[in-house]
């Protein structure tokens, strides 16, 4: 199915003139940008979005919404954009270690009992549907521009809008890259994972320890239709995922400095340590895609969650946090954030800047209960999936076996990977329960002989959870 481009008549023509006023100014138009646009257009606010390109963006990442971000769209009312892009609905996990494998299924939604489902598709096609939903909105005003900086007052501590250069139409010989200015009391920066502000406003670095890299396998039959797969693979985990009728995503963890595309050593890698680690039935496609596609890598990172302390100036989405992208909770955690905010700036809150910032101080706190536990099950969950040291294989292999216990050891996990569950309380249970199990399994297995040395096994093995868990909760806590 061809993309389906945003056509460029739904940017706002002609463009809006030089110091025109706004009630908000937003800077990106992907997930959470296009979302913040409809839904604060409906409230009646003028909205301005900037963004820099807007034809169809090509990503191997953002591709599959959790069950959490479909009722966050649901709540929204821009689920419609799901339709029309051939996404695959999406029951649950598969995850697969060599020969054995556990089925994770989603919830069972209590109101409608019916399964949750989540949606996976190409992502430039779910980003344009976004955008023609905002640019349909009412009071939003869409520009394809460069933001160059965010106009200050005299005293260089209040936003006044933003200083941007339009796009030059290559039909129109006479058009120039003229500067605009344009005001607004709030600036809200959306620029994503490569934010071009982010540095101005917050000052914890981004952490990058490994690269996902992804190509599309074309007619593959997966050990578990409709779901997610993660395969427990060495040195890390694999993803796939159906995205459109004929097309999987396949993503390789690759921890570490990313070998060389150019030389072949990547290529050399995919072949000889990731595709033995496929099911069969996967490596004949897995082997002609690695022939035909183009291979490309994003980097997988961590960054805790910040405020801003510039009135009139909110980061939001992966400008200001990202988590591993391993439990696909990115889109989730930015479509909620939205909903957070609907309220949270509801009525004329944006037009006092400094009621706008205690409000989101509010929202700050508040959005930790459904981002804190994303944010942590995912650095979490790939510490033990990616893990080298002894302590954390005896982690990871009883993680699985938890899995393969069903009931509530499975329940209660993909609850909080879904988006649905928001509790940090029953991710502290489950993830030590998972612990305590790794330490039992030790025992169980130990001869009399080795029960000793076990023990003291067991307190390297407690520590080691410990240090996996608690350094990611605490950068929960920090503003």
């Amino acid at each position: 199915m061809p993309g389906n481009a945003l056509s460029p008549s739904l940017a706002t023509v002609p463009v809006p003139a030089a110091g025109s006023s706004f009630d908000i100014i937003v800077v990106g138009a992907g997930v959470l940008g296009s979302a913040f646009a409809s839904t604060f257009g409906k409230q009646g606010k003028r909205i301005l979005l900037l963004e820099r390109d807007l034809s169809e963006p090509d990503r191997i990442v953002g591709e599959l919404l959790q069950p959490g971000g479909v009722k966050a769209l649901k709540t929204l009312g821009l689920d419609h954009c799901l339709d029309g892009i051939d996404a695959i609905p999406t029951y649950g996990y598969g995850v697969i270690r060599g020969s054995e494998h556990v089925h994770i299924p989603y919830l069972i939604d209590p109101d409608t009992g019916k399964q949750y489902q989540g949606k996976s598709f190409h992502h430039g096609r779910f980003i344009q549907n976004l955008r023609a939903a905002a640019a349909a909105t009412p009071n939003v005003t869409i520009v394809e521009a460069t933001v160059n900086e965010v106009l200050r007052d005299e005293d260089g501590v209040r936003a006044q809008g933003v200083s941007c250069t339009p796009k030059k139409d290559s039909t129109d010989s006479e058009s120039s890259s003229t500067t605009i200015n344009y005001k607004a009391p709030l600036v809200v920066i959306a620029d994503g994972c490569f934010s071009k502000f982010r540095k101005q406003y917050i000052e914890k670095p981004v952490a990058t320890t490994s690269h996902f890299v992804g190509f599309i396998m074309k007619d593959v039959q997966l050990p578990f239709p409709n779901h997610g797969h993660v395969l427990l693979a060495s040195p890390s985990p694999i993803l796939m995922y159906q995205i459109s009728t004929r097309d999987t995503r396949i993503l390789v963890d690759v921890p570490g400095k990313l070998p060389s595309a150019s030389s072949g050593a990547l290529r050399s890698y995919l072949e000889t340590i990731v595709r033995p680690q496929l099911p069969e039935q996967v490596q004949k496609a897995f082997m002609t895609a690695l022939e035909t596609e183009r291979l490309r890598s994003m980097p997988n990172s961590f960054l805790p969650p910040s405020t801003s302390s510039e009135l009139g100036v909110i980061l939001l989405g992966d400008a200001m946090n990202m988590r591993h992208p391993l439990t696909g909770g990115g889109m989730t955690v930015a479509l909620n954030d939205v909903v957070y905010l609907s309220d949270f700036l509801k009525g004329d809150v944006t037009k006092d800047q400094e009621e706008t910032m205690v409000q989101m101080e509010l929202f700050f706190w508040k959005r930790k209960e459904l981002s804190g536990v994303i944010n942590v099950l995912a650095q979490a969950l790939y510490s033990l999936f990616s893990g080298a040291d002894d302590n954390l294989r005896v982690l990871r292999d009883g993680c699985f076996s938890y899995f393969k216990m069903g009931g509530d050891c499975v329940e209660g996990p993909v609850g909080l990977l879904s988006g649905i569950t928001r509790r940090r309380a029953v991710l502290v249970y489950h993830f030590y329960a998972v612990a305590l199990h790794s330490i039992w399994l030790m025992f169980h297995q130990a001869t009399w002989a080795e029960v000793p040395a076990t023990f003291f096994r067991a307190f390297a093995v407690m520590w080691t959870a410990c240090v996996v868990l608690l350094p990611v909760m605490w950068s929960e806590c920090k503003a």
